[in-house]
């Protein structure tokens, strides 16, 4: 099993960096290889995903990633910009689905923004789609407007778009999900105002009748983000494009105590991924021992599962976690008043010492 590690920019090496540590307490075989990405890469290769970085992620059996960005490059060209790299890693190698786990741990369900009774046993499925709507839609760019109410004023444009299959497919993994889960899939749109969300509702529709086990509602993303606030647990799996998933899987983070334990996988068709937390690069923060590693350690139990086909190992992983959270340690965005506050590299600790107590018992 060969691994692409990616740190990033900002807090993504101490993060990736406890995964790493965490991984090797399993005592698996597999080979590491690390490369820059992001703004990281920039400054050395003045590219943020330079051709060898490009190669190493393709050649891998997943990678595992941590974040990109920082204040300081927001002035370049957009296609130097450290953001690019994650979107030319989606865009190259494939990866269409997202799967972002939305989960309150028992231990934090006073740390969510909701009350308690709203949270507890929360275990929501969002499934974005990746490779098409406005992030990647052509024609964009800015000009002179040539109509509207100011001809002649400078605008920027971008479009919207998805075809038959790309929302097939994702509609196919959300239903295949849910058949694993609690057989209930919601389909998120904007049918009511745009063209494209009206043809994503009727394809989801379409694709719905070869799962006639699996349940399936519609809802206008309005709806759904005042969904997530006054009954999570009503959902089960959520499948929506790549805009309004960035959103709802970012405020469904919020449910779960923080953004920082919130995984994520992105997919390609025969199952080889890249494994990121949820959160971003937070440079305000970096360096200083206070990230929460536990989204990235997450995201590597789902790389064990999901591409390297060890999903004992991704169990353990998911044990330690809670292990350590039944213990009251805390990094100081999921603490609370009775709890131990801690830095990224202790918590990687008390998650190794946890893998550490089960390999000895075996």
């Amino acid at each position: 099993m060969k691994i692409a590690v990616l740190p990033g920019d900002g807090i993504g090496t101490e993060i990736v960096a406890q995964a790493v540590r965490v991984m090797r307490a399993l005592e698996l075989k597999f080979e590491l290889e690390e490369a820059l990405v992001g703004g990281a890469a920039y400054e050395a290769h003045g590219h943020p995903l330079p051709e060898a970085t490009l190669k190493l992620a393709q050649a891998a059996d997943a990678v595992l990633f941590g974040a990109v960005g920082d204040w300081k490059y927001d002035k370049l060209e957009r296609q130097f910009r450290p953001e690019q790299a994650i979107l030319g890693l989606r865009r190259h190698l494939g990866l269409f689905a997202n799967f972002r786990p939305a989960i309150c741990y028992e231990q934090l369900t006073h740390a969510s923004s909701l009350k308690p009774e709203l949270v507890s046993g929360l275990d929501i499925l969002i499934i974005r789609e990746l490779t098409g709507d406005i992030y990647f839609g052509q024609p964009r760019g800015r000009r002179k407007a040539v109509d509207g109410h100011f001809p002649g004023a400078d605008e920027a444009f971008d479009t919207m778009r998805y075809s038959r299959p790309e929302i097939e497919r994702i509609a196919r993994v959300a239903f295949e999900a849910a058949r694993k889960r609690r057989n209930k899939v919601t389909s998120v749109d904007k049918a009511n105002v745009l063209e494209t969300f009206q043809f994503w509702k009727d394809v989801v529709t379409d694709v719905h009748k070869y799962y006639p086990d699996v349940a399936l509602d519609h809802m206008y993303v309005d709806n759904a983000a005042m969904q997530l606030v006054k009954a999570p647990k009503s959902f089960d799996v959520i499948v929506t494009g790549n805009m309004f998933g960035d959103i709802l899987s970012d405020e469904a983070a919020m449910l779960t105590g923080s953004i920082g334990m919130l995984p994520s996988a992105s997919l390609d068709a025969v199952n080889k991924g890249l494994y990121e937390p949820s959160h971003g690069s937070a440079p305000d923060i970096a360096g200083k021992d206070l990230a929460n590693p536990l989204a990235t350690i997450l995201s590597m139990a789902m790389m064990l599962r999901f591409s390297l086909n060890q999903p004992e190992s991704a169990d353990r992983v998911e044990a330690a976690v809670r292990h350590v959270l039944q213990q009251g340690l805390r990094t100081a965005d999921i603490w609370s008043e009775g709890t131990r506050r801690v830095g990224t590299r202790e918590m990687g600790d008390a998650v190794v010492a946890a893998i550490t107590k089960t390999t000895t018992k075996s």
